[in-house]
């Protein structure tokens, strides 16, 4: 979350700012079909954008620790997620695979699913995300290593600008031992399986 302290506008503001939206789309937002979607695009960015009002740090505050020293890789693949490109506004949608190598505790995995969700739920470009997810396991778990790779389609690219569609993009973040060792980092990777094509 950023340090700046923004001045959140009301709902009704919100709502005068969709319609002078759609008098911009040369729409009238007094029509019988768009009389009410002020407040629907209003509501809906309440659960878009809820990572705002959300800490990632505090879903892994919890951890195990009696886990009879097991100290193997923990990996959590194919986490669906939806986001939204901070340049257009345009959907993103993908799966993440979060792996990490633990030192003496471990974390419930839907956390990592939370964690994964916080951040996908904000503006966001994908590399930013990818390491804002990679970097908080390491900081709140500091396990021996933590990897992250991250596959989505961007409708910024498919709906607008070049129109290219059935193009996904990748990144991936490594710390630790997933960056260090080149045994564990293709033991993640191989978990992961291969990324020719977004999962469906």
């Amino acid at each position: 979350m950023t340090d700046k302290k923004i001045t959140k506008p009301s709902v009704a503001e919100a709502e005068e700012a969709v319609r002078t939206l759609l008098r911009y789309a040369g729409e009238d937002p007094d029509r019988e079909g768009l009389r009410d979607t002020p407040k629907r695009v209003v509501k809906s960015y309440d659960e878009f954008y809820a990572g705002y009002n959300q800490d990632p740090r505090e879903y892994l505050s919890r951890t195990f620790e009696e886990v009879n020293g097991y100290d193997e890789m923990v990996v959590l693949r194919d986490i669906p997620f939806e986001s939204h490109c901070e340049h257009h506004m345009a959907p993103i949608i993908g799966r993440a695979h979060v792996g990490y190598l633990p030192k003496n505790k471990v974390v419930g995995i839907s956390k990592l699913a939370r964690v994964v969700e916080t951040y996908a739920k904000r503006l966001q470009v994908q590399e930013k995300m990818t390491a804002e997810i990679a970097d908080c396991i390491q900081e709140i778990l500091d396990p021996h290593g933590v990897g992250v790779v991250i596959q989505a389609t961007h409708e910024c690219m498919s709906t607008r600008g070049v129109h290219k569609h059935g193009v996904s993009m990748v990144t991936s973040r490594m710390a630790g031992a997933f960056r260090t060792d080149d045994k564990t980092r293709r033991e993640f990777l191989a978990v992961v399986g291969p990324i020719d094509q977004l999962r469906q």
